[in-house]
């Protein structure tokens, strides 16, 4: 099962602190760990979404470094991207699997799939059992239907506003935060649907 899935920056932002990255959408699917252990069963709700916002935020930071030293080892020169260019952002994307011990935030170990195209990283995590192919597959596809429909690579781009759109995606590749194993014909009537309705 994929804990969550996150699109946040990689790129520095002048109102951050170095080093940091900002969340610009965060899905986190299943029950809360707190429910299941009953570790922090007395705090609020407004406390456990805190405390969930802040676990998000780790990943964000512990995925903006392993892209960054990436990059860094790679030695090429990151080159922006014009809207209409989106699958050639994709190809070019850095991506990898980094693991996240037990703590690191969340109680059990899991595993942080991430994808770096320009300035944003797409980052799902998964519990470590999971098949990292199928999880590399999904998040790729719903990281090209983000690009292509929802324009993300553009100036002025507002992931915010489009989060309505995340989420039936999100949905539609992703249930519950399940894995789905696709053939090619239910794929293609995936992706009419997914287009059909992000022309909307």
């Amino acid at each position: 099962m994929v804990q969550c899935f996150l699109i946040h920056t990689v790129n520095p932002v002048s109102t951050l602190a170095p080093g940091e990255s900002r969340v610009l959408y965060s899905r986190v699917f299943g029950p809360e760990e707190g429910a299941l252990t009953g570790a922090d069963s007395e705090l609020g709700q407004e406390k456990r979404r805190l405390l969930q916002n802040e676990k998000v935020a780790v990943v964000a930071r512990q995925v903006r470094s392993a892209v960054t030293l990436s990059r860094e080892a790679s030695g090429r020169v990151l080159v922006e991207t014009v809207l209409g260019e989106e699958l050639v952002a994709l190809q070019e994307a850095d991506s990898g699997v980094q693991r996240l011990g037990r703590g690191e935030p969340w109680a059990g170990e899991r595993s942080a799939l991430w994808l770096g195209v320009q300035s944003l990283a797409f980052t799902l995590v998964t519990e470590p059992h999971e098949n990292l192919l199928l999880a590399e597959g999904t998040l790729k596809s719903i990281t090209r239907h983000c690009l292509e429909h929802l324009r993300m690579l553009g100036s002025g781009s507002e992931v915010l506003l489009k989060s309505d759109r995340i989420d039936v995606l999100l949905h539609r590749l992703l249930p519950h935060g399940q894995l789905l194993f696709l053939n090619h014909r239910f794929t293609q009537s995936l992706e009419k649907e997914l287009a059909n309705y992000m022309a909307q």
